[in-house]
């Protein structure tokens, strides 16, 4: 049977409210087109669906019958457009962000602690990875938001966003010889050296950097995380690279200064082009570009 929905809609709300008059109230229709509805679907069924009587409309066994299936149906719809509504006003939901760890100090914290005040009900998974890893989870679908830190390579199916340039800086505790006056990379590297692992991005930009010199990049101690790196800095074991947000609260530390500066970075927001955010993921995004260098 190829039956209207509109009819189905207001034998449900007639047989909810038990009167065509409250129903048309409902609807914010009139009662003769209500009756008219309701007429027709009895036609198309070929069974009597209300008793007219004088305290308004009585199911009848069939209508009962068809009351039962149709109500369910109602509700579940009823139930699926308020979770909507609620998923349009941010009242739930969800957001998956696969992070760098320059990226989360470098502009995603900030943007994180505005978006809980201002969606407490929406829930945060946040990942950390490398950059190569982040990009990854993304392209699984782990993620719904990649924010990592360049070098990046173009990737189709990819959109990726410049938000905003960090300094990074080559700091130590020890070697105070090296305090105060331009250090050379070639000199840098007599002493040892502390980065992340050869998976990074970290490593190939300082890889490519010292390459450039004509110099052999091989560090000394390889950390898992970008939050590794300064304690074995801070315990003399060598210098390391950190970008200046890494720096707040690290009084034991010395930032050298560089015959040739340390290549520029930026934190980019990564999305998939081919699939859209949810709303919750949107307005993250915003919150991103509010916060992104213009």
């Amino acid at each position: 049977m190829d039956i209207s929905y509109d009819y189905y809609r207001i034998f449900y709300y007639v047989a909810s409210c038990g009167s065509v008059s409250q129903a048309a109230a409902q609807l914010r229709n009139n009662q003769p087109n209500l009756t008219r509805a309701i007429k027709n679907l009895e036609g198309e069924l070929g069974c009597t669906l209300f008793l007219r009587t004088n305290r308004g409309m009585r199911l009848t066994p069939e209508g009962e019958r068809l009351f039962a299936h149709i109500r369910v149906a109602f509700q579940q719809i009823e139930r699926g457009e308020a979770e909507l509504q609620e998923l349009r006003e941010l009242r739930r939901g969800s957001v998956t962000i696969s992070a760098s760890e320059i990226a989360l100090r470098g502009i995603l914290q900030p943007v994180l602690r505005k978006f809980c005040r201002l969606h407490p009900n929406v829930s945060l998974k946040i990942s950390n990875h490398t950059t190569p890893q982040a990009v990854e989870a993304l392209k699984n679908g782990l993620a719904d938001l990649a924010v990592v830190t360049t070098p990046l390579t173009p990737e189709e199916g990819l959109r990726f966003r410049r938000l905003r340039s960090v300094r990074e800086r080559a700091v130590c505790a020890g070697f105070p010889e090296l305090y105060g006056r331009p250090v050379t990379p070639e000199e840098l590297l007599r002493y040892p050296i502390v980065s992340l692992g050869a998976q990074s991005t970290s490593y190939q930009l300082y890889s490519g950097y010292f390459a450039a010199q004509g110099l052999y990049f091989s560090p000394d101690i390889e950390a898992a995380t970008a939050d590794q790196i300064l304690p074995l800095v801070e315990a003399g074991l060598g210098i390391g690279f950190v970008t200046e947000d890494f720096l707040h609260g690290a009084p034991k530390l010395h930032a050298l200064e560089l015959t040739c500066p340390l290549p520029a970075r930026e934190i980019c927001a990564v999305k998939r082009t081919g699939q859209p955010l949810s709303l919750a993921a949107q307005e993250l995004e915003r919150l991103l570009d509010e916060c992104s260098e213009r």
